[in-house]
């Protein structure tokens, strides 16, 4: 079947499906369902790596919040900021999930932002972590790298960027499906969900602030692996930029 110009680079990007979805009450399902599960292992994952109440987190891809409850929950007010591609699934998070959580007064709603291309508007705010929760798993190479751009000035040195990848084992053709266990998840090259190994990361992160250490692993229930983006003071040749631990 031909390509058509029409064609999403995936079901995010679908907002009115989405719109609809979440007015039947179906936000969810929508953001990759395992909600609990999920949205626990990322919270636990974040404080074992660091995660202080005092620490500012931004949470891209977000979408109903998921991971933002725990975060909310346990961070100090107003240190949680969120982006995410649909207003639906943030106004479903803010006002439904928060609200059934009695946690809306510790998050100023403005910490939550729409955008399709990892703007990110508060001028004052810099981050001591990230995380972007199943979503490089759903996006091109060259919007993973616009990502890693727009977000490098807003973390401050030391701080890290936690974001979870289909992987590639090195050396097998990445222009063939590819079968994830546990969860049976089937990625691609060219269409969602998406696979890349771990040189395509760190080529991604060429002549920006930032160094990869790979961590892989993590108990994900989809067999997404784990990697973080170490913000620097400047940025490292390609070279070293790979770092597996």
């Amino acid at each position: 079947m031909a390509w058509e110009a029409t064609t999403l680079e995936n079901s995010y990007f679908d907002l009115e499906r989405n719109r609809d979805g979440v007015r039947a009450g179906l936000h969810r399902q929508l953001i990759g369902d395992q909600w609990d599960a999920i949205g626990s292992l990322q919270f636990e994952f974040l404080v074992s790596e660091g995660l202080k109440p005092e620490h500012k987190l931004l949470d891209i891809g977000c979408g109903s919040l998921r991971g933002g409850v725990h975060f909310v929950n346990y961070l100090e007010p107003g240190n949680y900021y969120g982006s995410d591609l649909n207003q639906a699934f943030l106004d479903a998070g803010y006002d439904i999930e928060l609200a059934e959580a009695g946690i809306q007064a510790k998050l100023p709603r403005d910490n939550l932002t729409c955008t399709d291309s990892f703007d990110l508007p508060w001028p004052d705010a810099i981050f001591d972590f990230a995380i972007a929760q199943s979503v490089f798993t759903h996006l091109t190479f060259n919007r993973i790298r616009q990502c890693l751009v727009r977000t490098a000035p807003k973390m401050r040195p030391g701080g890290t960027f936690f974001a979870t990848f289909f992987e590639l084992p090195q050396g097998m053709p990445s222009d063939q499906p590819l079968r994830h266990e546990p969860g049976g998840k089937v990625t691609y090259d060219v269409r969602d969900p998406y696979h890349y190994t771990v040189r395509d990361l760190s080529f991604a992160i060429g002549d920006l602030p930032w160094r990869l250490r790979y961590i892989g692993d993590w108990n994900h229930p989809r067999a997404q692996r784990m990697c973080a983006f170490e913000r620097v003071a400047d940025a490292p040749s390609l070279e070293a930029n790979d770092e597996r631990s």
